[in-house]
């Protein structure tokens, strides 16, 4: 009978436990990881004082562990300490009680120390990152420095370092920085850049922080709390600008507005701009000669046929009807765009793919492209990596592909998208502008 008890106990102790959300091996740091699965639940039935730091926790739950007190399940609940009964009532007077008092002190207690570790776990992570901007090298130039094959000025250009890009340091050479950014690997002259201490705080204005959806659904909600009202959902995978990091919440940007997310569902990461390799300049440069004729000669055809058309147009009448006008880029391009425009007006539906009965907005993208035998991610965040990068709005084609924080879009020509918005808009064109741009995407 008192076998049976102990075990119950043991039982319930791993119930308070596993209640108050404590994760006997929470990666705080690797000393605190390695002692607490044998000295964890020993250090619960003593001090219930929230305010308790993490230092004291550490040396408690350490010396503990160095008495060798270890948790066990099998007999007692904790070894070397009593055997105590589930009722709470003592077997002969050596045992002690437990009360619900105590077993609430045990939950308050722990819901502060999983506070406390959880905030100083964010700190390291923090802290770590930090560390590495040491290790980069930021351009800080009007234009660009050259990234030479030699430390020296008569060394080959193999690449550019544009103002605020970033590469990482690998060596010094006679005032020379040796870098890797992007394809390029080569050598800056250092007093065109910033490295080491100089480099962390600038990281911070210059790289854009994201937050990579971890959970199968995240919402997002109006304010920094659980039980606020849900703004949005995103996938897994997804990748949201950062505006704001709170404790324990990440204020972020999506379609619906700016919004927040628990730090426990995101993975955080800092993005830089990287270095452009010449022949990747050659093959921009080219591009973007190609979209301006092709642009020019749009608009001149454009032109040409409202003049045509205006007397009989003149006479017509007046219609509710909007249209829009695609213009520019490739033949296929605009076909893409025109393709998009007929489902304007449809629903929005999170996870859908579909262009009458309802889509999301990756969904949208992916949906009018498989229409012309592309096949796509259902993925804002992947939708960055497919085809080939387009540099700035103002060298967009219909037809590519334009990417927000958590949103994607189609580029329709003249300054315009065409995209699933939201569950009250449904497919709607909008300013390409109207949200800060995180990349563009070519496919034809």
């Amino acid at each position: 009978m008192k076998r049976k008890s102990v075990k119950i106990a043991a039982c319930t102790m791993a119930a308070v436990i596993a209640f108050s959300g404590i994760r006997l091996t929470a990666d705080a740091s690797g000393d605190l990881n390695s002692v607490l699965p044998s000295a964890g639940i020993n250090y619960y039935l003593s001090p219930s004082d929230k305010s308790t730091s993490l230092s004291d926790i550490k040396e408690d739950v350490e010396r503990a562990s160095s008495s060798g007190l270890t948790a066990s399940t099998e007999e007692t609940g904790v070894k070397g300490q009593e055997e105590i009964p589930v009722d709470g009532s003592a077997t002969d007077d050596n045992q002690p009680k437990i009360s619900n008092k105590k077993i609430e002190d045990i939950i308050v207690f722990s819901e502060g120390y999983t506070k406390d570790l959880k905030e100083a776990s964010n700190a390291e992570k923090y802290s770590d990152e930090e560390e590495g901007f040491k290790n980069l090298v930021i351009a800080q130039v009007r234009s660009y420095v050259n990234v030479r094959d030699i430390p020296s000025e008569e060394g080959n250009i193999v690449g550019k370092l544009y103002n605020k890009s970033v590469g990482t340091f690998i060596e010094e050479v006679d005032g020379w920085y040796k870098i890797s950014s992007g394809s390029v690997e080569g050598y800056v002259k250092g007093e065109f850049c910033v490295t080491g201490d100089e480099a962390v705080e600038l990281a911070k204005e210059v790289g854009t922080r994201i937050a990579t959806v971890t959970t199968t659904t995240l919402f997002v909600r109006e304010a920094p709390s659980l039980d606020a009202p849900k703004l949005g959902m995103v996938p897994i995978d997804d990748q949201l600008i950062v505006t704001e990091e709170l404790d324990g919440w990440m204020e972020v940007n999506i379609e619906e507005g700016n919004g927040y997310v628990s730090a426990d569902y995101v993975k955080l990461s800092t993005e830089f701009v990287k270095a452009e390799s010449i022949a990747e300049e050659k093959a921009r440069l080219a591009k973007e000669k190609e979209a301006r004729e092709a642009a020019q000669a749009a608009a001149r055809k454009a032109s040409q046929e409202a003049a045509s058309s205006s007397s009989s147009s003149n006479n017509s009448s007046s219609q509710n009807t909007v249209t829009y006008s695609v213009s520019g880029g490739s033949e296929t391009g605009q076909a893409v765009a025109n393709y998009a425009l007929q489902f304007v007006g449809n629903p929005y539906v999170y996870g859908g793919t579909s262009l009458t009965n309802g889509a999301d907005c990756s969904g949208f993208v992916m949906s009018v492209y498989k229409n012309f035998g592309v096949s796509l991610p259902h993925s804002s965040s992947a939708d960055r990596s497919v085809g080939a990068a387009v540099d700035g709005l103002e060298n967009a084609q219909p037809g590519d592909i334009i990417c927000y924080s958590g949103h994607v879009a189609l580029y329709i020509g003249n300054g315009q998208i065409v995209h699933a918005s939201t569950s009250k808009t449904g497919i709607i064109v909008s300013s390409a502008s109207y949200r800060s741009i995180l990349s563009i995407r070519r496919i034809f």
